[in-house]
C-alpha cells in the first residue's frame, strides 16, 4: 500500500523496516534481524527520540514558542533535534566534543542548528570520545542553557528517550516479526534508553527473551568489575561511566557483551558488504555482539539488534578509510 503525502519530513519519522541478514547467518544456526533505524530524515534513531522530546515538552508546557532547546550530542541527537526544532519553529544549539566525525557537525548545520564544539581533554584521540570529554561537553552545554533561558533536552534522564523505546520502537519489532518469536535483544548502550525500552516491549510479549547491552571492550564500565581505559573508536556510546535508564531498569537486563573497535569495524563492514546495509559502528558492535551469542551458547536463535545509525556519518573515519 502506498502511504499518503505527509505535511513535512516529521511525518516520516519511524516505522523503520526490519530485515533478516540471511547472507551472514547462511553458515551459522540462528536468524539476526536488523531493525534499520537509519530510515530516518537525520539518518539515525535519535530523530525519535528527539520528535517524542520536544512534544512531551510542549504538551507539558515545559517548552515555550519560540524558546531555544539545547542539548549535549555526539552528533545523533543533535542532528534529529536540529531537524524538529527547525520544522517546530525553534531556535536549537548543539554542543558537541571536537572528537566526533566532523560529518554530525555538518548535518546540523545544514538544518541550521548552531553547533558549538568543546575541546577534548588534552590526553584524549580525535575520534574517541571519552567519558571525560562527555563531562567538558555537559559543562558547556549547562552554560548556554543558563546563558539562553534554555529548554534542556537531557537525553541521558529525560524518560522521553526511554519511552520510545518501549512505545515505537519494541512494538513496531513485535508486529513486523509477526508469527516468529525474538529469542534475543542486543543494543549498543549510549544513553541506554533504547536499549532499556525496547527491552520492556519486548520482555511483556516474549516473557523469556534474553536482553544484552554491548559496551566497547575499553569501556566496559557494566560489563567487568576492573576498571578499562575509556578509549575507543566506537562513536556514540560506551562512555564508561553510570547510565541513568541502566542502572534503574536492571530487571530488564540479562547481561551485557563487550565488543572490541575491530569487531566492531568488521561486522560494520561485514553488513555493507554482505547486506548492502551502509551502517556506523555502533551498527557493526550490535552484529559483532550477536554473532558471538549465536557462535556461543545461543546457537538456533533469533537475535533482534538495532542499526542506530548510517555509514555516512562516518566516512571521514577508519571505518572507510580502506574501501
Amino acid at each position: 500500500m502506498i502511504r499518503n503525502f505527509d505535511s513535512s519530513m516529521l511525518g516520516v519519522i519511524g516505522n523503520t523496516p526490519l530485515v533478516e541478514l540471511q547472507r551472514l547467518t547462511k553458515n551459522i544456526e540462528g536468524s539476526i534481524y536488523a531493525k534499520l533505524e537509519f530510515f530516518s530524515p537525520g539518518l539515525s534513531k535519535k530523530d525519535r527520540v528527539a520528535l517524542q522530546m520536544i512534544e512531551d515538552a510542549e504538551s507539558k508546557g515545559i517548552l515555550k514558542p519560540g524558546q531555544t532547546v539545547v542539548e549535549l550530542t555526539s552528533g545523533n541527537m543533535g542532528t534529529g533535534l536540529a531537524i524538529v526544532c527547525k520544522l517546530k519553529g525553534y531556535k536549537f544549539v548543539a554542543v558537541m566534543s571536537k572528537g566526533n566525525s566532523i560529518e554530525r557537525a555538518k548535518m546540523m548545520k545544514a538544518f541550521r542548528a548552531e553547533v558549538v564544539l568543546v575541546d577534548q581533554m588534552p590526553d584524549s584521540i580525535k575520534g574517541q570520545v571519552s567519558g571525560k570529554d562527555l563531562e567538558l561537553v555537559e559543562v558547556e552545554a549547562q552554560r548556554l542553557t543558563k546563558e539562553y533561558n534554555a529548554f534542556r533536552a537531557d537525553q541521558f534522564f529525560n524518560a522521553s528517550t526511554m519511552d520510545v523505546g518501549e512505545d515505537k520502537i519494541g512494538p513496531e519489532i513485535i508486529e513486523q516479526m509477526k508469527e516468529t518469536k525474538v529469542d534475543i535483544f542486543v543494543d549498543f548502550m549510549g544513553s541506554g534508553g533504547s536499549f532499556i525500552g525496547v527491552s520492556k516491549a519486548l520482555k511483556k510479549k516474549y516473557p523469556n527473551v534474553k536482553c544484552f547491552g554491548v559496551e566497547p571492550d575499553n569501556a566496559s564500565f557494566y560489563s567487568s568489575e576492573e576498571g578499562s581505559s575509556g578509549k575507543h573508536s566506537i562513536q556514540g556510546g560506551g562512555y564508561n561511566m553510570q547510565l541513568n535508564f541502566v542502572d534503574k531498569n536492571q530487571h530488564v537486563i540479562d547481561g551485557f557483551i563487550t565488543v572490541s573497535d575491530q569487531e566492531a569495524l568488521n561486522a560494520a563492514k561485514l553488513l555493507a558488504s554482505e547486506e548492502c546495509i551502509f551502517a556506523g559502528y555502533s551498527s557493526g558492535a550490535n552484529l559483532a555482539a550477536a554473532l558471538k551469542l549465536l557462535k556461543g551458547k545461543f546457537k538456533g536463535k533469533n537475535i533482534v539488534i538495532l542499526t542506530p545509525d548510517s555509514g555516512t556519518k562516518y566516512l571521514s573515519t577508519d571505518l572507510w578509510s580502506n574501501v
